[in-house]
């Protein structure tokens, strides 16, 4: 592994990252970060919920009775996964074409991110909103979605007649299209998107496609998308990635063995069987303490740099994403790709923002040499 860290870090210091290029849409959301309070011992002063285990015993207590919890909302914060990701390969140096669902304004909660991107373009009026509760395991996500339903092939009609989605593809090496779930006309847009801009590109450019987790959806729903998902490889090379979860959502529907195990080979067999049933080029998964990935691109797993108090968890999937695309663009192998995801988002949790190329190049060498 220490080789693997020392090769990737002197790629990533001899590359020109602003060189390279991404486009990331569609979803844009408010995120309120909130811990739940298990004790208050003073105004200044609590203990949070540490589990989602110990929340899940709290509701289950208040059945047929009703009850109330005191929470405290840490920030608002832009969201969404292309946001995020959006921010997290920025901030390393790429350029960023965001599209999104910002705001008509754009939402102050997004300037941070508008200000690093090459640019960044709202598509509706209203952004998602996301109630994220945080604790030392995991997130529990409750998020409002019923605008998103203004993006459909209507909204693509207006917001593509400019001409800006199709010249920022055509200059892309990844176009990544995220959180399809709480979109409910996306399946449809990704045909339509397909049949008018992507087939017309002149190059093949990587997709990275990161659903977030399907099972709200009804089985119908998800087997028209999967379907859907296929027609990308006409345009390009399709790369599926998502966390254990949703990895074994799918895995589930068709017919393909869970992956209930800790253990890198277990990832790396439901990488590869996924792959083969999706019909996709590449498929990733990534968990809190390893990723893997397996297809045409190469196969291969590692191990994270797993911090059980993580500063900030909800984005660090994306930022993920964002280390694992920046390993796309630059032509690296599966395992330096995902020690690059792992680096990105090992990063993040513990600093609650993205990194720069310097602050990443110097957690990586801190990461080989067992500082972490």
């Amino acid at each position: 592994m220490n080789d693997q860290l020392h090769v990737l870090a002197q790629t990533l210091a001899s590359s020109e990252l602003s060189a390279y290029r991404l486009v990331a849409g569609f979803d844009g959301f408010v995120d309120e970060m909130i811990e739940v309070v298990e004790e208050r011992q003073a105004l200044d002063a609590h203990t949070r919920v540490p589990t989602i285990a110990r929340f899940a015993e709290l509701m289950a207590a208040a059945a047929g009775r009703s009850s109330l919890r005191e929470i405290v909302v840490r920030s608002q914060d832009a969201g969404g996964c292309a946001v995020n990701l959006g921010d997290g390969i920025a901030a390393l140096g790429v350029a960023v074409d965001l599209f999104a669902t910002l705001g008509d304004p754009v939402h102050k909660a997004f300037a941070s991110v508008v200000d690093v991107c090459a640019s960044a373009t709202s598509w509706g009026s209203e952004p998602g909103r996301t109630l994220a509760l945080e604790f030392q395991d995991g997130k529990y996500m409750l998020a409002s979605m019923e605008q998103l339903a203004e993006i459909d092939e209507a909204l693509l009609d207006q917001v593509l007649a400019d001409g800006r989605y199709r010249a920022a593809c055509e200059q892309a090496g990844v176009i990544a299209l995220t959180d399809w779930t709480l979109y409910p006309h996306m399946t449809a847009c990704w045909a339509k998107l397909q049949r008018e801009v992507y087939s017309k590109l002149s190059h093949r450019p990587w997709f990275f496609i990161d659903l977030v987790d399907p099972r709200s959806r009804s089985e119908a729903d998800i087997r028209a998308m999967l379907a859907t998902m296929r027609g990308f490889e006409d345009s390009g090379r399709c790369c599926f990635g998502g966390n254990r979860n949703e990895g074994n959502a799918l895995a589930a529907l068709l017919g393909v063995a869970t992956c209930d195990d800790d253990g890198p080979q277990a990832l790396l067999d439901q990488c590869a069987a996924l792959q083969q049933a999706l019909g996709v080029s590449q498929v990733t998964l990534h968990g809190i303490k390893v990723s893997a990935t397996a297809g045409v691109a190469g196969a291969g797993w590692a191990n994270g740099p797993f911090t059980p108090t993580p500063k900030k968890s909800t984005g660090a999937g994306d930022r993920f994403n964002a280390g694992y695309c920046l390993g796309l663009l630059l032509g690296l192998d599966a395992t330096q790709r995902l020690c690059l995801g792992n680096a990105t988002s090992g990063f993040f949790v513990r600093h609650a923002r993205s990194a720069t190329k310097a602050e990443l190049l110097a957690f990586i060498a801190d990461w080989a040499a067992g500082r972490l």
